[in-house]
């Protein structure tokens, strides 16, 4: 399913999830959340740039599945924070344009 919306749209859809299915972990839980699905992202580029091969047969790479995963964790801390991530990315750009100016 392919839904094209924008980030605050999105963190909504996943609040609406994690409500229908159980309510938010526990700040602390959800952090750990984010490092195993980090670890996962890791896994993944290790397999795509041949550092270290996976150990199963299976070839498919799920970076953009392990990904998702990731930011569906992010999302669920920020929501738990109400932090709207859709506004705070474009602070983010504007800080690295400004920061980063005549650094490249």
């Amino acid at each position: 399913m392919k839904i094209e919306n924008s980030i605050s749209e999105i963190q909504k859809i996943v609040n609406n999830w994690i409500l229908e299915h159980g309510g938010y972990w526990p700040p602390l839980s959800m952090i750990c959340a984010i490092i195993e699905e980090l670890g996962e992202v890791a896994k993944e580029i290790n397999s795509l740039e041949r550092y270290k091969p996976k150990k199963t047969k299976k070839s498919n790479s799920n970076l953009g599945e392990e990904l998702s995963d990731l930011l569906f964790s992010i999302m669920c801390i920020a929501n738990f924070y109400k932090i709207d991530l859709g506004e705070e990315i474009f602070k983010t750009i504007e800080k690295y344009t400004i920061r980063d100016l005549n650094r490249f």
